[in-house]
This record gives C-alpha cells, structure tokens and sequence, in this order.
C-alpha cells in the first residue's frame, strides 16, 4: 500500500460499504475532528433558523461538538441546541416524534445531525425518511454513523444524505483509534472547507509546493494532513471481508441473531432482573440489544467477565450486547444468555 495513496486505495470498498460515489466518501482524522469540519462547513445559522437537532442522549463527543460548534458562532447552545427525546416512561425516540419536531420547528433548524444507530439503546433511525422529511423545511442533514457503518445496509447517495461521518473501530473492526470517514453528497461538490491543509490539496499538483491551493473537488478537499498508512490498512483487510461477504447477507444474519439474542432474553429465568431498551422491530434495530439491569450492573458485568463473556457496560445500569453476524455464532448468543442468567442470580440474590 503506498503511502501516498493509502486512503484513496480503499476509498472505493468504503463507498460501497455505505451506499456512496467513491467521489461522495473521504477516510480522514478521528471522527470528532472530522464533525468538526464538516459542521464548520455546513453549520451556517441565519437569523433564526440557528439550531441544530439531535437526540437528547447523544454520544457526549457529539453532544460536545455540537455545544462548541455553536459556541464559535456566538450563540447560546441552550438556546440552539434542539432535542428529540423518548416520551415519558419509554426509552427511545418514537420516528413519529422526530418528524412533529420537524414540522414544528423546521424554519428554525439549520442542521439536523442524529445518530443512524443510537448508541446507548441501540434504535436504528429511518434515515432516508428523516432526509425527505428535513429537506421539505430546508435544513441541512448529517448523520453519526459511528455505531451504523458495518451494522446495518446503508444508501447515503439514493437517501440524499448532505453529510455524515464515522469512525472505523467498533463494527468495521479496524482497531481502536482507526481512522473516520467522511461522506458529502455530490451536490455539494462546491462545498469548501473552513480549515485546509495541503493533503486537501488536487493529488496531480501537491507536491509541486508552490504555495498555492488548487482544493480537491468534494469531500477530499476537507483532507488536512496525510493518512496513516498503518490505520488504512488494517481497515483495508477488514473492508475486503465485508466486501467478501456482502452486507445485505451480514445485516440478514444479523438480525436472525439478535433476534434469537431477544427470545432467550425473554424467556430466560431472570428475565424479570432486567429491561430491553432497544425496539423490538428488527428494522429499527442494528446488532445492539441494550439492557437495563434492574440491580447492580457493575457487579453483573464484572460476574460475566469472571465466566469468559465480554460485553459493554454504560453506567450505570446498561449492558450493551451485540453478536456480529462475522465471527459470532447462534451458539455464541446460547452461550452468553446462559451465562448472563448465571450472573444474574448470583449477584442479584446476594
């Protein structure tokens, strides 16, 4: 893989992994860093439409960026940060209460930037839904795939998707702190970046060093500093396996496993020891079932860990588990609850 080119080698598998024109998708920085950028770009407040959407959980880098992107406009994130939340008693966001919030606020929004999958109950967003219903009221539209890419079938170009980001390390395996990505719609070609660096210099003419930008078209024109070779190619294998797969047969499987992940969860002797968050309709879910342990989740986790099974605790009471149909097997899933049930009551009888 030759340094120069790392990123722009797999440039094309990732296009293809999340419904893009290789054009349309750019691998740079981490992914906070790349929202950043891109929010630099497409966050232009005008008069009141100034606020941005979100959920009222969000991952907290997003809800921090978001905080300091409206900060360096001089306006109060209290005001210009707008929430989309579950109702009372219910734990994720109903799709109808996102597209009210819409109609209701929708000359005040200036850009909508939502998870495709949240990360703390696991519920897939209607991506292409929300766009459509966003782009009636005139506001911009990104998405946080963090928790999506390599989790669930993606047509960012066809959704008509303006921007989104995302990291490499949770579903595409590539190892923590792997490079982001970053996808612009090709009708935003012209869009130009805030903050340059001489990678988002034309490829043809960088290295003449003459000190003047010719910016690359699109998302490759938002590239600041060279890409870590090292990064693009663990991300390299892990994409060819994807490729080698293809994701309509991981997101088929993958709901086969969850699904069976649900059941026993449900049937399961300590079923009345915790709460599922996450929907029950397998499309609005990626691999993720959240789990609200009704009692000491520390313990339980650190009980499960002891027994050889290896999951996600979000304090103070939630397990996130999520078999990936890649290396996790319907045995895997067996094992697991079995286990689960063990923990349960032995630290929850205590």
């Amino acid at each position: 893989m030759p340094w120069a080119e790392c990123d722009e080698v797999i440039q094309g598998n990732m296009a293809i992994l999340v419904g893009a024109k290789e054009p349309e998708v750019t691998l740079m920085n981490g992914l906070t860093v790349t929202q950043h950028l891109l929010l630099l770009s497409f966050y232009q407040p005008s008069g009141k439409r100034n606020k941005i959407l979100l959920e009222s959980k969000a991952f907290p880098s997003d809800h921090y960026c978001i905080e300091s992107q409206i900060r360096l406009r001089n306006l109060d994130p209290k005001e210009c940060m707008l929430f989309v939340s579950p109702r009372e008693g219910e734990s994720y966001v109903r799709p109808e209460d996102i597209t009210a919030t819409l109609r209701s606020h929708g000359d005040e929004i200036a850009v909508v930037m939502l998870s495709g999958v949240q990360y703390y109950t696991g519920q897939l967003f209607d991506m292409e839904a929300i766009a459509r219903e966003a782009h009636q009221h005139g506001c911009i539209v990104g998405f946080d795939l963090a928790h999506t890419v390599g989790n669930v079938e993606l047509r960012l170009h066809d959704w008509d998707v303006d921007f989104a980001c995302w990291c490499s390390y949770k579903y595409l395996n590539a190892s923590a702190g792997g490079i982001a990505g970053a996808f612009i719609h090709e009708k935003h070609v012209d869009a130009k970046p805030v903050l340059t660096g001489w990678w988002g210099h034309e490829a043809p003419t960088r290295f003449k060093m003459d000190n003047e930008l010719r910016l690359a078209p699109g998302g490759a024109g938002f590239r600041i500093s060279n890409p870590p070779p090292l990064l693009c190619a663990t991300l390299e294998a892990s994409l060819k396996v994807f490729l080698d797969a293809r994701m309509s047969r991981v997101r088929a499987k993958s709901k086969l496993l969850t699904g069976y992940l649900e059941a026993l969860l449900i049937r399961s002797r300590c079923s009345d020891k915790l709460k599922i968050l996450t929907p029950n309709d397998p499309e609005q879910r990626g691999a993720q079932l959240s789990l609200f342990i009704l009692g000491d989740a520390e313990k339980v986790i650190n009980d499960l860990q002891r027994r050889g099974a290896v999951c996600d605790l979000r304090r103070p009471n939630v397990l996130r588990i999520a078999p990936m149909p890649l290396y996790n097997s319907f045995h895997d899933v067996f094992r697991f609850v079995t286990l689960l049930d063990e923990s349960l009551s032995t630290v929850l009888s205590q």
